[in-house]
């Protein structure tokens, strides 16, 4: 029988075809996947790749058209309705790709409804039926809103930490989606940034353990598991050392640092098996990140031996021309394909470029094919090829969303994110049977600031407030206060719209309610004052000259402490402030952060004692915005800095060191550090060495402490930073109670990137401290001999 070329080409297709349907229904044998898997490379950090969904991928690719392959990098936003008619044209183009099987992904289409209705589109229409991953900024909780990511890292607790993500994870995927943008693994050593709130702080080591935490929670054990989602480790790379803190600006720094202090957690993120990477936006020594392909192709994928794939973040292909590094979107798209971007969110650049670039042999079929590879691994690991709908469960959606469970866990991470920052003759915890209280301030009564930036789904107007927490928690026969005082801002868009794309407006005239205020201070035992920052004035594009109080919120609290001095304040923010004054004048303060759903109760449980804070500090406070960047682990200069003389390293207006420096925090009770010890003096490179030190609660409470221990490599063959964090334990004490703290020290510990460009340990002298901060001052010393 003779057939013609192309009807033998389509017998073929149907072959195939059918045998993607068959492998693809396949059950798969636990134990035979495991002994059929292999590392992916020699060098490969990842966990081991499974054969068999290797195996299903090669197929799929296989069948694919020059079209669909590019189609498969292609993410759209959905802010549309997927029932209905189109409502402009680029809504309409939208919908044709869907239909044509040009689409890889959606963001910002969620709830089960939408998502099932744009699943069906492709399902329905386009030949191959490749099911779309559906992805929404997950940053902080999805509707039972957590604290911000940088609160939640001053609880120190990695295991909270990946509750929080674990039921975020949860509620999206009830509500169909499976991709996340987070954790951010940005190390930030700038206040002035307003997208701190997003990440772990200041140091390297803590951003580290705190990144991993979040991906185990939001991936678990297994990503085909319907109550996981897929994470993204971003942004890679030096995103948070943007120059003068301001957002999307360029970092200049040198290839040393990048290796120490930038780029661990992602290398840590990469072996953790995190899905997804993303890219930044600005540039490093001239090269923008997403056009950066010694950082995306030579390191990440082939060094690291990372398996997911990398998605531009938002326009960030397209903006390579503004950076003068692209001239159009055709070069912008090669830059960013050969460099290893591999799905191109919202820069409409493959679509339009890649199959001309292909052709003229810009691009070659190699890179196309590695790109959608690992697009299709992420779909076929979550289980999407097995049942596109299997995240499109209606009864999850009403069920396992913002329930009782969930805000219980809510309000225990975020009292554990509490950093309790001055205790002026132990105010602090008040009584819940005081005779009369004032609440006080532009965030006391407030219950949409608590809810922070990139909240998710939470709805506007659904925190706890202070003032709500308070009142829950006093005897029945304390009389509670309120008054405002002064407002923040100024409203500029209308209550329950979105805040994200529009600038604030301080209140910097009206001072009306401030004798209200002032009249229930003077009646009151004492005055807690809530204050700090709107939930929009930190977050992505919230960049600030001035971290001090805006607004009127310093004359409020001048005029309260004219007639009461017994004034708590608890702070409401999203980023480091300058708290020089406050702290000069005020006997007690909590560090408060945005702590989500439950942030008043939390805040109560700490206020009046139900809970002991046990919060430190992840990043330093300063006494003085031109202190920034500031952060512990800096390196000393050839003239360090001493009091008593000029020409040494520091200022002559303010002191050089932090107000409050990473890893502070007290607690109700004390905590004394003793009889710290090494096991030897002199260790091996490929040894180990034991320190330990006697941690004691020498107070009247029980409490948690974090011990924190630091090294400093005293002679390098690059200059070393001081202090470093290498390890922290979490403890608690009852009164009177004492109990060793052990670390161990290693070649792990002490490695870093060296003069030599590689990770390695170098002989020499060492210092070890264990303490409560970075300031701690119980010290040993020991050598590494080769």
């Amino acid at each position: 029988m003779n057939f013609s070329p192309s009807k033998l080409f389509k017998i073929v297709i149907a072959i195939k075809l059918c045998y993607l349907l068959l492998i693809s229904c396949e059950p798969t044998n636990a134990q035979e996947s495991q002994a059929a898997q292999k590392p992916h490379s020699e060098t490969s950090n990842n966990p081991l790749i499974d054969m068999d969904i290797e195996r299903k991928v090669d197929s799929v690719l296989a069948l694919m058209q020059l079209n669909e392959k590019i189609g498969q990098l292609v993410q759209y936003s959905g802010k549309w309705d997927a029932t209905g008619p189109s409502s402009s044209n680029g809504d309409q183009h939208k919908l044709n790709k869907l239909k044509n099987g040009e689409v890889g992904s959606m963001l910002n289409v969620s709830s089960v409804a939408s998502i099932r209705e744009t699943q069906k589109i492709v399902m329905e229409h386009s030949r191959l039926k490749i099911p779309l991953i559906f992805a929404y900024d997950v940053i902080h909780g999805y509707k039972t809103i957590f604290p911000i990511p940088l609160g939640e890292s001053a609880s120190w607790d990695l295991d909270i930490i990946e509750q929080s993500a674990a039921i975020a994870a949860k509620e999206s995927a009830a509500s169909g989606l499976n991709w996340t943008f987070a954790p951010m693994l940005d190390v930030s050593r700038d206040a002035r940034w307003g997208r701190v709130m997003e990440g772990a702080g200041e140091d390297t080591y803590l951003a580290t353990e705190i990144g991993v935490a979040r991906i185990n929670g939001f991936q678990g054990n297994d990503l085909s598991d319907p109550y996981t989602i897929a994470a993204c480790a971003k942004h890679f790379a030096g995103y948070g050392f943007a120059e003068a803190g301001r957002d999307y600006n360029t970092m200049s720094i040198g290839d040393h640092e990048l290796h120490n202090s930038i780029l661990p957690p992602f290398m840590a993120a990469a072996e953790a098996g995190v899905a997804t990477f993303m890219n930044s936006f600005n540039d490093i020594d001239g090269i923008p990140a997403t056009g950066h392909k010694v950082l995306q192709r030579d390191l990440l994928k082939e060094k690291w031996g990372w398996n997911g794939f990398v998605v531009s973040d938002w326009g960030s292909i397209g903006e390579m021309i503004a950076h003068g590094y692209a001239k159009d979107k055709k070069h912008a798209a090669e830059i960013a394909l050969n460099a290893g971007s591999d799905m191109d969110m919202e820069s409409y650049a493959y679509e339009a470029a890649l199959e001309s670039l292909i052709k003229e042999k810009k691009v070659s079929i190699k890179h196309l094919d590695d790109a959608v590879r690992r697009v299709l691994r992420i779909k076929f690991q979550l289980g999407l090829f097995d049942d596109p709908y299997k995240y499109c469960n209606e009864e999850r959606e009403q069920n396992e969303v913002y329930t009782p469970e969930h805000l219980a866990i809510a309000r225990d991470v975020a009292k554990k994110s509490i950093v309790l920052l001055k205790n002026e003759n132990k105010l602090l915890p008040l009584s819940k049977n005081l005779k009369s209280i004032a609440v006080i301030g532009p965030l006391a009564d407030d219950k949409n600031t608590p809810l922070g930036n990139w909240r998710g789904k939470g709805e506007y107007n659904t925190a706890v407030s202070l003032l709500e927490g308070v009142k829950q928690a006093v005897d029945e026969n304390t009389k509670v206060y309120f008054e405002k005082g002064v407002a923040l801002t100024i409203p500029t868009v209308k209550p329950g719209e979105n805040q994200f794309l529009h600038p604030l407006k301080f209140n910097n005239e009206d001072r009306s309610g401030i004798e209200e205020a002032v009249e229930v201070a003077k009646k009151s035992d004492v005055v807690i004052l809530a204050i700090g920052e709107d939930a929009y004035q930190t977050g992505e594009g919230r960049s600030q000259v001035d971290i001090g109080f805006s607004g009127l919120q310093l004359e409020l609290l001048d005029a309260i402490k004219k007639v009461n001095n017994n004034i708590v304040i608890v702070l409401m923010n999203g980023r480091p402030l300058d708290l020089s004054y406050p702290s000069e004048v005020v006997p007690a303060i909590l560090e408060c952060w945005h702590l989500g759903s439950e942030s008043g109760n939390a805040i109560a449980d700490v206020v009046f004692g139900d809970y002991n804070p046990s919060g430190k500090l992840p990043m330093s406070f300063p006494h003085n915005v031109g202190q920034e960047p500031l952060y512990y682990n800096q390196k000393n200069t050839g003239r360090p800095y001493s009091p008593k003389h000029v020409t040494y390293s520091g200022y002559t207006d303010a002191p050089k060191a932090a107000l409050y420096p990473f890893g502070f925090g007290l607690s109700y009770t004390e905590f004394t550090y003793s009889d710290l010890t090494l096991d030897k003096t002199e260790m091996p490179i490929d040894g180990e060495i034991t320190v330990s030190v006697t941690l004691s609660n020498s107070g009247d409470r029980e409490g948690v402490e974090v011990a924190q221990l630091y090294i400093r490599d005293l002679v390098g063959s690059l200059v070393r930073p001081i202090r470093e964090l290498k390890g922290f334990k979490k403890l608690s004490l009852k009164p009177g109670e004492s109990k060793k703290v052990t670390f161990k020290i290693n070649a792990e510990t002490l490695k870093f990137y060296t003069a030599n460009k590689k990770w390695e340990v170098e002989p020499g002298e060492f210092n070890v401290w264990i303490g409560g901060s970075s300031l701690a001052d119980l010290k040993g010393s020991f050598s590494v001999v080769n």
